[in-house]
């Protein structure tokens, strides 16, 4: 119970500050996002919860493969400018773009 609580509030304390952080300073909020904190955060307390490194190794193998194909919700962003696109259609055109990622995603993590 401890250790959901505790996750929980590591994992809001972060994002909260990153969306903070992007008020302030958009670069490095940016570059903060892009890292893979979430994933950071994630195989250390999946591992601290289930202490299986086969299935953590697992878990960084589907993680590995998921974002490149994740980068994909950004590109109505990236054309939006030249398609004079606004928020909330770049943010619903990306979330579809996630839907055609995801069967990518299940083709290639069946091949490795």
């Amino acid at each position: 119970m401890w250790l959901a609580i505790g996750k929980t509030i590591v994992a809001a304390v972060l994002i909260s500050f990153v969306s903070w952080l992007s008020g302030k300073k958009t670069g490095l909020a940016g570059f903060l996002t892009a890292l893979p904190l979430t994933t950071l955060l994630a195989l250390a307390f999946s591992h601290m919860e289930w202490g299986d490194a086969k299935q953590s190794v697992e878990y960084a193998k589907s993680v590995f493969v998921a974002i490149p194909v994740s980068l994909l919700f950004f590109v109505p962003f990236l054309l939006a400018q030249k398609f004079n696109l606004g928020f909330w259609t770049c943010y619903s055109g990306g979330i579809v773009l996630l839907g055609v990622g995801y069967f990518i995603y299940t083709y290639v993590t069946k091949l490795i």
